[in-house]
């Protein structure tokens, strides 16, 4: 089913227009695992400066596709463009300008807090003492600070969400990727990190945040791509996605599998 766009079948559009400068570009994006096809042939075209949502059922190809996205899977075909730099053919390049949070990717757990994000900003080329004062910030802005000095593997699911989230910012990066950055965080820290994502896209960074929350995506993204069977089902700024309705009737109505039934029986009581 090809995407549906206020431009027609060819790709997603919005508000900034289909000649904005583009901080991510994926043409013709597959990946199989086995006979298993997780993504068929994805297009996408991000904005520059856009907070872009990526919705989709469990088993949608999310996850791959940010992975291929990002340089941590090689796709089987297709092409990724980062701010112009293509990552396959120049991957160090390309990922000097990424922050990436991803999904099921472990950190260095043995490192205290406050040593990860000093070790993951020198491995981008900071000096020690710029990478400890970026670190410094990073974890008073995530209230993180009481927890510096501990190891990353005493931090709580919440807290290592944090955490790689300080680490894939440290180097000041243009395009950040976030794989379901909200999962397990609690309310507050949910709200103060909306916050800083919505501060980084205002200064002119783009932003590429998964996630299963509809209203969340509604409130805080102004484009969203909507994804099932590995492919784009439609894509667009938020209001042209969404239409008349919420963002969640659009989902359903595109991906279906919605099921007014109760259960049996037995489950309702006596």
């Amino acid at each position: 089913m090809p995407a549906e766009s206020p431009t027609g079948p060819a790709g997603p559009a919005g508000p900034a227009g289909p000649d904005a400068p583009l901080a991510l570009e994926l043409r013709g994006l597959r990946k199989s695992f086995g006979a298993q096809v997780a993504v068929d042939g994805i297009d996408l075209a991000v904005p520059a400066g856009s907070f872009f949502g990526l919705v989709g059922p469990n088993g949608a190809g999310k996850t791959t596709t940010l992975s291929m996205a990002t340089g941590l899977l090689r796709p089987d075909a297709g092409a990724v463009r980062v701010h112009g730099l293509d990552v396959w053919a120049d991957p160090l390049a390309a990922k000097r300008v990424i922050g990436n949070l991803a999904d099921g990717v472990e950190l260095f757990d043995r490192l205290t807090g406050e040593q990860l994000i000093v070790y993951t900003g020198m491995l981008f080329g900071l000096d020690r003492a710029t990478a400890a004062g970026r670190a410094s910030d990073l974890l008073d802005l995530l209230d993180l600070t009481t927890s510096a000095g501990s190891p990353v593997s005493d931090y709580s699911a919440g807290m290592r969400k944090k955490i790689g989230l300080a680490a894939a910012l440290v180097h000041s990066p243009r395009l950040l990727v976030l794989d379901e950055p909200f999962e397990s965080v609690d309310p507050v820290s949910a709200a103060n990190i909306r916050d800083i994502l919505t501060g980084f896209a205002r200064s002119g960074g783009t932003v590429v945040v998964s996630s299963h929350s509809m209203d969340l995506v509604q409130r805080m993204c102004d484009h969203v791509a909507i994804v099932a069977g590995g492919r784009v089902l439609a894509a667009g700024s938020v209001d042209e996605v969404r239409g008349p309705g919420t963002l969640e009737d659009r989902f359903l109505q595109l991906v279906g599998g919605r099921r007014h039934d109760e259960g049996p029986e037995w489950l309702r009581g006596s």
